[in-house]
């Protein structure tokens, strides 16, 4: 499962828009004071939950850790009618009614397809990508998604690399310049409207820049060009104002990305002065044991 910084946050902003920024940091205090250490954690977790059929929410293993606080959303649950069942049962049945993020990988359109990325990258037309990512918004929002994985704006010059497509390719101007796009079109002004979804630039970092080609693997390049090759378009998605950000699987500087500090601190939040939150890729906690970091304990 994916694990998130509060996703509490954007959920209770989302059904409490009209508050003000003082009043909102009201109700999130009172309600962080009423939680228990279980649903703090909670909050953190995202199952993968798209075998959930309508009618079925209830009867779930799922559901009743949603009706412990134990879930903070739910990743590639797609229907209108099966979120909304989920959604009634986090809202109505949970203590403390806490909705829950539905989150999908929606990356080159939702109902109306697109060209990948790639193709979306040839075109050098930012006005027609924005457009892209507003109309699979939209379309992601009525069926009750709010967050979608993308963009993903990895650079790479490695052709063996086998997720070239999903990115904008090898030059990292053209890449900023998607990156802002796609984030617009997504978010649309501040995602006060009900068809605006959060976007999450991925993956933070060099994901594309793996030794060999081989997906997950060790990353390991100067800080000089890291930041003039590879870290513009996380940069320029970051200044756009998006919402969330992925960590990424490989390792930068001998540390998994996931766990490493000068990259989610001292870069995304102190230099960058990014706000929102970080989201690991799918097993990326799991992960950072194969890496040498930690230790699975049972």
């Amino acid at each position: 499962m994916k694990q998130v910084a509060p996703m509490l946050l954007f959920a209770t902003l989302s059904v409490h828009a009209q508050k003000s920024p003082q009043d909102m940091n009201r109700f999130i205090d009172n309600l962080m004071k009423k939680m228990t250490l279980e649903e703090k954690i909670g909050q953190l977790n995202l199952p993968v939950t798209g075998e959930i059929t309508t009618g079925q929410a209830k009867s779930s293993d799922i559901s009743a850790r949603i009706k412990r606080g134990e879930v903070g959303g739910l990743f590639n649950l797609k229907g209108v009618a099966r979120i909304k069942d989920v959604q009634e049962l986090a809202v109505k049945e949970s203590r403390l009614g806490i909705p829950l993020l539905f989150g999908m990988d929606v990356i080159h359109g939702y109902e109306t397809i697109f060209p990948i990325p790639l193709g979306l990258s040839c075109t050098w037309d930012m006005k027609a990508i924005e457009e892209s990512a507003r109309i699979a918004a939209i379309e992601a929002s009525a069926d009750g998604i709010s967050w979608t994985f993308s963009p993903m704006v990895d650079v790479s010059r490695d052709p063996r690399w086998g997720r070239v497509s999903e990115g904008s390719g090898e030059d990292p101007f053209l890449g900023a310049e998607i990156a802002k796009a796609m984030v617009r079109g997504y978010q649309g002004g501040q995602m006060k409207r009900n068809d605006e979804i959060m976007a999450c630039v991925k993956h933070f970092a060099l994901y594309g820049a793996s030794e060999a080609g081989r997906d997950y693997n060790t990353v390991d390049m100067s800080r000089q060009r890291m930041f003039n090759e590879y870290m513009l378009p996380y940069q320029a998605a970051v200044d756009a104002g998006v919402g969330s950000v992925m960590a990424s699987f490989n390792e930068v500087d001998g540390i998994p990305a996931t766990a490493s500090k000068w990259l989610m601190t001292d870069v995304l939040r102190n230099q960058w002065g990014f706000q929102g939150f970080v989201v690991t890729d799918y097993t990326g906690i799991y992960e950072m044991i194969d890496h040498g970091i930690g230790h699975l304990q049972t």
